[in-house]
């Protein structure tokens, strides 16, 4: 009777057989998925290509490949400002507060008289020098749009920017802020889901150079904000860190950011 039975490993063995086939298959479907599939997929040109993909697989360095595979320029222009502890060290030197002032006539209609705003606009008044700059930059370089602020700040050279956030860095903010409880997604974050919390990097626990102080801002501007860095019609943010984390908020997580930053005034 033994001698009928088939042997384990043997393709007369149908159990055998079918193992063998289905695994053959997995192994196929795998590397159709890993090496043509998923690299057609990529913007980056290092995964272009099935040797690229084998390259970038096994860990070669991108110079190995050659020209092969050229930089993929960013499909909107992000922010080129670099941000140093320095880098408005003379900005408030040399009268460049008071020639602020004369230029921000240009922006009281919008950001008022002081520096805090009636409107949907940000107040500017006592907000981090680095900040202002580093956005009316991006405003410039076309890294963040918008159909306002672009007409006025053309023919501004960057001293004028400079002094500009001298000027509402040295106002006074609108009132000293009273603190309510803050939300989990603004003291703790979701550190599941890659959020970090708010005040790590916008004050209170920590704040972070070019992160804007955001305590006082009006509710409906902050909740614009986040939207669009969500959906990505904000891009100015360097290495996506606020895409990255407001893509991961619910309606419910931004409604209560803003809203806590809000009243906080």
């Amino acid at each position: 009777m033994n001698a009928d039975r088939p042997r384990l490993i043997s393709l007369r063995n149908p159990w055998f057989t079918a193992s063998a086939g289905a695994l053959s298959l997995l192994f196929v479907f795998s590397a159709w998925v890993g090496f043509v599939w998923l690299p057609s997929a990529q913007d980056d040109a290092l995964f272009k290509g099935l040797l690229n993909a084998i390259c970038s697989a096994a860990g070669a360095p991108r110079a190995w490949l050659g020209e092969a595979s050229p930089p993929v320029p960013p499909k909107a222009p992000v922010s080129s400002v670099v941000l140093t502890p320095g880098m408005l060290e003379g900005a408030s030197a040399g009268g460049s507060i008071g020639r602020g002032a004369t230029l921000a006539l240009r922006c009281t209609m919008c950001h008022g008289a002081r520096g805090v705003s009636a409107a949907n606009t940000p107040n500017l008044a006592g907000q981090y020098a680095p900040s202002i700059y580093k956005e009316l930059r991006d405003f410039q370089s076309g890294a963040r749009t918008s159909a306002i602020m672009v007409p006025m700040l053309a023919g501004l050279g960057d001293q004028d920017l400079r002094d500009l956030s001298a000027y509402y860095a040295a106002l006074p903010r609108d009132s000293a802020p009273e603190m309510y409880p803050a939300p989990d997604i603004v003291a703790t974050g979701s550190p599941m889901r890659n959020i970090a919390p708010c005040e790590s990097c916008h004050g209170a626990m920590a704040t972070k150079l070019g992160a804007p102080w955001l305590a006082l801002q009006p509710r409906e501007y902050l909740k614009s904000q986040l939207e669009a860095f969500a959906g990505g019609s904000r891009h100015n943010d360097i290495s996506a860190q606020m895409r990255n984390i407001a893509r991961n908020m619910t309606p419910d997580e931004i409604n209560a950011a803003a809203s806590y930053y809000t009243q906080n005034r």
